[in-house]
């Protein structure tokens, strides 16, 4: 793919377009267009999202009403108490939670840390984003995951900027109100699948999520993954494989995964056809190392090492769990593996208005693309694919704990 046609989708993606919003199936029709535009038929494929509509949000401390936003899903309501600045989420600090309304130092929260909140007895909680040195005092907008909820209580949620969060503990403020007022409705998100069919009836698929975050134009984080695929596409398109090549853009991975949790249990019945999932999560910045998280045997990493050093392309290549769409299928027996270019947040900030298509190289996207579609050449070639499909045993345990079924050290 030449360096202008990648600068035109970067342009052409280069807006808000997160999960279950016209924007989003505005950037799946483009896509599916762009591969229908290299010779290759292509089908959005549709799945449910939980959707909210904030109509009212208020934080007031001390009675001063704070910038706030409210998270999405975490119910309507009121709710007032005492203030609890909580230093950290191991037993000791949780147990100050009672009754309180608790304000954390993180942007969200995981499954253990939220039971344990509402087994301890919190009333609500306060998160916080930004930086209290940049000159923006944007603050994102999240939602509390049905994933982390599970079958426990909702409690309102709201998040405010780290200014605000500084100032409320600097002036000992003692009281808060929190006022949420939302609808709440199932939406629809899309994933975007094409194919190039194989001598063989089993698949190397590919995928790359296109959703963005609610402040992010998502260059980085993830639209260079989405180019990824389609310049490997461009690159192995024309011939034939023995393995089929299957494209799947996801949606609404921001939101915990959504669009590849969705792919796999919707094709479980073909997932025994998939010999390999490559991931492509974040590529092409001006810097940055480029890094292979494998969720397969120790031998793939390996071999992405030997092979960065044939083709002069350093690889830092581990086994383990990646935070992205890779997990999904490895959590399914399939052998996975995610594969990106990651740069200081100083340089290539995700998650933020930051992310815009100047934070990355088009000469270095093409040396990404080239890598990645020489290894996926290689399998796809391969007389039997040499990954074998087998998920180690340390690896079943990061998804374990990835995926909140058991606690980290257990």
């Amino acid at each position: 793919m030449n360096l202008k046609t990648m600068k035109q989708i970067f342009r052409d993606t280069d807006f808000v377009h997160r999960s279950g919003t016209a924007e989003e199936l505005r950037v799946a029709e483009y896509l599916k267009a762009r591969c229908e535009s290299l010779g290759v038929s292509a089908r959005l494929e549709s799945f449910p999202v939980p959707m909210a509509e904030i109509e009212e949000a208020r934080v007031y401390a001390d009675g001063k009403e704070i910038p706030c936003r409210g998270f999405f899903g975490c119910g309507s309501g009121e709710v007032e108490g005492e203030l609890y600045n909580m230093p950290g989420q191991d037993k000791v600090s949780i147990a100050g939670a009672r009754d309180k309304i608790v304000l954390m130092d993180t942007q969200g929260i995981g499954f253990f840390p939220y039971h344990d909140l509402m087994k301890a007895g919190a009333r609500a909680i306060l998160f916080q984003y930004g930086n209290l040195h940049y000159p923006n005092r944007d603050i994102d907008e999240r939602d509390l995951r049905a994933h982390v909820v599970g079958e426990e209580r909702k409690v309102l949620c709201a998040m405010i900027h780290s200014e605000s969060a500084v100032a409320l503990v600097k002036n000992k403020v003692r009281r808060v109100r929190i006022l949420i007022r939302q609808r709440e409705y199932e939406g629809e998100s899309h994933n975007v699948v094409a194919e190039l069919p194989g001598k063989r009836d089993e698949w190397i698929t590919l995928s790359a999520h296109y959703d963005t975050t609610a402040l992010s134009h998502g260059s980085y984080d993830n639209m260079s993954g989405c180019v990824g695929l389609l310049g490997v596409l461009d690159a192995l398109r024309g011939r034939e494989h023995n393995y089929g090549l299957r494209l799947v853009f996801c949606g609404s991975e921001e939101r915990g995964l959504l669009g590849s949790k969705a792919y796999v249990r919707d094709h479980e019945a073909e997932l025994e056809q998939i010999a390999l999932n490559i991931n492509l999560d974040m590529i092409g910045t001006i810097m940055g190392k480029f890094i292979a998280k494998v969720s397969a045997e120790d031998k793939l990493a390996h071999y992405l090492s030997y092979l960065g050093a044939e083709q002069g392309f350093p690889v830092d290549a581990k086994t383990g769990v990646y935070s992205s769409d890779s997990t999904p299928f490895a959590d399914k027996g399939v052998p996975a593996l995610s594969l990106a270019r990651l740069a200081n947040t100083s340089v290539a900030p995700i998650h933020c208005r930051y992310d815009r298509p100047d934070v990355l190289s088009m000469e270095q996207m093409q040396k990404d693309v080239a890598f990645i579609a020489e290894f996926t050449r290689r399998m796809a070639d391969a007389a039997v694919c040499p990954v074998s499909r087998e998920i180690p045993e340390k690896v079943k345990k990061e998804l374990d704990e990835y995926l909140f079924r058991k606690r980290k050290g257990e």
